[in-house]
């Protein structure tokens, strides 16, 4: 046991407190004061024994560095726990006494305080030596400590000396600022009796004063009521007096006069209006201090600034009185509303609104009127196209049947879609009802606009606020507008949901589309008088075509049929259409514009998709077009079919065109703007078949009147053989314009434009002749002979052209056709003129100047123009006729010119040519 406490002393030595040595003690003297301990006990080193032993003290100056560390290290440990602020003294003497750790996280490692003792005697042994260690290292540690202090201030002793000056200095303020808070507090203390003490007294005072301010409102308001109630006493007096003078006996009444009868009514009415601004006011008094939560419910003011006064007794016994007047006033409102609006009496329907405004309902009154008035529409809209009482209408409208074999109380179910023998019927019934909703809705309409009119004008005399900006506080927009967009959704709806649920209602109403639109022109006419709303020509109001857009579902359907009517008359998409197709399709545009015509959005949407239709139309022909070399070609005896084709689609066109650009006389500019586009892409497209079939003719006949230049018109005349007939270009000719007349021209129904493209075509032959003839060269007596002959022939086959034509059935006439006719007749003396007769008009009347150049050319030796550039005679006569005269006299002249200038450079004789320079000059002057 001696040696088990010895190693716990051991073991406490290393955190003995201050243990650490001083600086001379040596590394081999570390465990030197313990040994006496292991040797001699306990007792030697504690205080009891009276002493200590020196051997701690040996070998002190002959410790290391190392060993200082060292018991530094250790006792630092130890000493943490005296450091520590929550260090209890009693707690580490009953941790020693019971042989624990201090702190008492490490008495996990003693022994449990109840194991059972089996060595007492030892234990106690041991305790006591325990205790005589912590004793002695408590001893030992408080010299060390107290010789570290003793050593820091030997090493710090100026420096403390020096905080002990300053602190000596430092107390003579601290004695002058202690000075200075007593005062303070004295002050403070002065300033509270002065200010808190009163603060308090006047916080009393106030708080008393609000609660007679607010005795002193309670009493005001419970005065001002009573006084409000009394009077409301006397205003439902009268009022339930007038209302049973109103209620008098007949004889009464019929001797009172009119007048009296209004002034009663205005009496009611004014005790009406005042008995609501009573009952307005002592509402407004009973809920003064009371509002309402999110939920509706009544809570109290939470200032409690004002005091309800329902809890006083006087004011409790009126209430049952007000909410009954309230009731009665509210019902007398009511009832002059609803007859005011149905008798659209502006006095009685602003009366009361006043009453309303003075309930201070007024509002609600205008809404819950609108949503009413809306959905009395709708409801009636609704019934409207119920299938099952338009088939009990059809049924009153049947015929009774009086076939012997069918029992007259038979009657049939109640059917959802009329049969063929009930259609009529059917219809009759719906188109009834219709006339009936139209009605009711301008009936309901009028009222509206009568309310809003009433709104605008009327103004409290009191506030000055306008009721319609009071009722606007719960209205979105203003009553007519909501009216209207209302009456919109419904009819859109129920147009819509007809039309898809009933097939009988669909083809009905799209049937009958311009009839449902007169019934909506009635409407419009019969609010108009009331109302602000416009539908005309040439201006339609707002409010008309926003309900108007309500029918486009069965506008849709109706402009649907429409179309199907124009593609049905164009016939098969394979067959080109011919006249009697555009007639059709002309005609039905016609009819459908006409039937249109009475409304001015309809015909705009009519003539919209006719428009449309047309597009369609041509974008479809187009796919029909002819576009190859036997749709121009002329060789042929007869007609190819691509010719033919092309014919066919040219009447069409020709035909609805010339229908359909009549229409310009007949309607408003902007509807015939709508159609304009596609009538002239009608024409345009017309041009496109005509236009190369024109080039190709004057192509082919200008061809062959060129071989005239085949011909030796300078060879002398037979004597033997006698005058010839006309030439083979001439009968050729005649041959070609007679197929062109029979096989082109005949199968055009082109009306105006088939007698302006023969004259176009005969103008052209005589100018295109005319040209030829003049500058054949060279020219004998014999080629004027024959050329006489040749114009003849040409004569005789125009006008058989134009005569026999079946696009002029009334003849034709070479007359007629105007400045090339007379040329042609004047080429004929123009041979037989002499040289110096050429540059007289009177000689020449009826002659272009170029002719007459051409021909003073051909008698001189000066070169034509065509041969001075190296050209074809068709080539020239086709540069003449592409430019204007001007470009051809010059183009002459320069001729001229250049023919004289390399004469002079050749050196050639024109001495005999000048006679005819002067008088190619002679006829420019003149004909410039």
């Amino acid at each position: 046991m001696r040696e088990i406490g010895a190693q716990r002393g051991e073991r406490a030595a290393g955190r003995i407190p201050g243990s650490c040595p001083s600086p001379g003690r040596s590394a081999g003297s570390r465990s030197t004061p313990w040994r006496s301990v292991e040797g001699n006990g306990l007792s030697k080193g504690s205080p009891a024994g009276g002493r200590r032993t020196a051997a701690p003290h040996q070998g002190r100056n002959s410790m290391t560095s190392a060993d200082i560390q060292y018991a530094a290290w250790r006792g630092g440990a130890h000493y943490s726990a005296f450091a520590s602020p929550g260090f209890d003294p009693n707690e580490y003497a009953n941790a020693i006494l019971a042989t624990d750790t201090y702190p008492a996280a490490d008495a996990s490692k003693a022994p449990p305080r109840g194991a059972p003792h089996a060595k007492g005697a030892n234990q106690d042994s041991a305790a006591k030596e325990d205790i005589s260690v912590a004793i002695s290292k408590l001893t030992f540690g408080i010299d060390d400590v107290a010789k570290q202090i003793r050593n820091l201030v030997t090493a710090h002793h100026e420096d403390l000396l020096t905080q002990a000056s300053n602190a000596n200095a430092l107390s003579g303020a601290l004695v002058s600022v202690r000075a200075g808070l007593g005062d303070l507090d004295a002050s403070v203390e002065k300033l509270r009796v002065k200010v808190h003490v009163p603060y308090e007294t006047l916080q009393t005072l106030v708080a008393r004063l609000q609660r007679f301010q607010q005795a002193s409102d309670v009493l005001r308001r419970t005065s001002r009521f009573v006084i409000l109630a009394r009077r409301l006493q006397v205003q439902m007096n009268e009022v339930q007096g007038i209302k049973g003078a109103d209620r008098g006996p007949a004889e009464e009444l019929a001797t009172a006069t009119v007048l009296h009868g209004k002034d009663i009514e205005n009496e009611k009415e004014r005790a009406i209006a005042k008995a609501a601004l009573s009952i307005a006011e002592l509402g407004s008094l009973l809920n003064a201090a009371e509002s309402q939560d999110e939920n509706g419910q009544t809570v109290s003011s939470p200032d409690g600034a004002s005091i309800s006064i329902r809890s006083i007794r006087v004011v409790e016994s009126y209430e049952s009185f007000i909410n009954d007047a309230r009731g009665i006033i509210t019902t007398e409102m009511e009832n002059m509303v609803l007859s005011g609006l149905a008798s659209l009496n502006q006095t009685l329907l602003a009366s009361s609104l006043q009453t309303a405004y003075n309930l201070g309902v007024l509002p609600t009154l205008v809404q819950s009127l609108l949503l009413d008035l809306s959905q009395a529409v709708e409801e009636r809209i609704r019934g409207t196209f119920d299938l099952n009482k338009i088939s009990k209408d059809a049924a009153t409208r049947e015929p009774p049947v009086n076939s012997p074999g069918t029992p007259q109380s038979y009657r049939s179910r109640v059917r959802t879609e009329p049969t063929n023998v009930t259609a009529p019927q059917w219809s009759a019934a719906l188109w009834s009802r219709l006339e009936v909703m139209f009605q009711e809705m301008a009936d309901c309409c009028i009222k509206v606009y009568a309310l809003e009119k009433v709104l605008k004008m009327k103004k409290d005399a009191t506030t000055h606020v306008v009721f319609l900006d009071e009722a606007m506080k719960v209205l979105e927009n203003n009553p007519s507008t909501t009216f209207w967009m209302s009456l919109s959704r419904s009819l859109q709806k129920h147009f819509q949901d007809s039309s898809k649920g009933s097939s009988f209602l669909q083809q009905t109403l799209s049937t009958g589309y311009p009839r449902l639109l007169r019934l909506f022109q009635d409407f419009f006419a019969k609010i108009a008088v009331h109302t602000d709303t416009v539908y005309s020509d040439t201006h339609q109001s707002t409010e008309t075509i926003l309900l108007l857009r309500s029918l486009s579902a069965v506008e849709a359907q109706y402009l649907s049929r429409s179309t199907n009517k124009i593609n049905e008359a164009v016939g098969g998409a394979r067959v080109p259409p011919g006249a009697n197709e555009g007639i059709n399709v002309a005609r039905i545009v016609v009819n459908e514009l006409d039937a249109a015509r009475f409304d001015p959005l309809l015909v705009r949407a009519v003539a919209k998709n006719t428009a449309t239709c047309l597009d369609n139309i041509l974008k479809r022909l187009e796919n029909l077009l002819s576009r190859e070399r036997a749709a121009t070609s002329l060789a042929g005896g007869v007609a190819t079919p691509q010719q033919i084709s092309n014919a066919n689609l040219a009447n069409f066109l020709y035909q609805m065109w010339a229908r359909l650009v009549a229409l310009k006389e007949e309607y408003t500019a902007n509807v015939f703007a709508t159609l304009q586009p596609s009538i002239q892409n009608t024409y345009q497209f017309f041009e496109r078949i005509m236009d190369p079939l024109t080039v190709a003719i004057r192509r082919e006949l200008s061809a062959i009147i060129a071989k005239l230049h085949r011909i030796d018109f300078a060879k002398p005349l037979d004597s033997n053989a006698g005058m010839g007939g006309s030439s083979l270009y001439i009968k050729e000719l005649t041959e070609k314009l007679t197929f062109i007349k029979s096989e082109i021209i005949n199968r055009y129904s082109v009306g105006d434009y088939g007698r302006t493209w023969i004259t176009g075509i005969v103008r052209y032959v005589i100018r295109t002749f005319v040209l030829h003839i003049s500058i054949a060269c060279p020219l004998g007596e014999s080629g004027k002979l024959q050329m006489a002959s040749d114009m003849t022939g040409l004569e005789f086959a125009l006008n058989a052209f134009m005569v026999d034509s079946t696009l002029n059935k009334r003849g034709g006439d070479l007359e007629s056709i105007g400045d090339e006719y007379r040329a042609l007749r004047a080429m004929r003396p123009l041979f037989f003129l002499e040289n110096r007769e050429l540059a007289q008009k009177g000689r020449t009347a009826g002659l272009p100047p170029l002719i007459v150049l051409h021909h003073v050319l051909v008698r001189s030796p000066i070169p034509l123009p065509h041969k001075l550039h190296g050209w074809q005679e068709a080539e020239y006569v086709r540069y003449v006729n592409e430019r204007t005269e001007e470009e051809a006299w010059t183009l002459v002249e320069s001729g001229l010119s250049h023919w004289e200038k390399v004469s002079e450079t050749e050196g050639t004789d024109i001495s005999g040519a000048a006679e005819y320079v002067e008088l190619a000059r002679e006829v420019l002057r003149q004909a410039r």
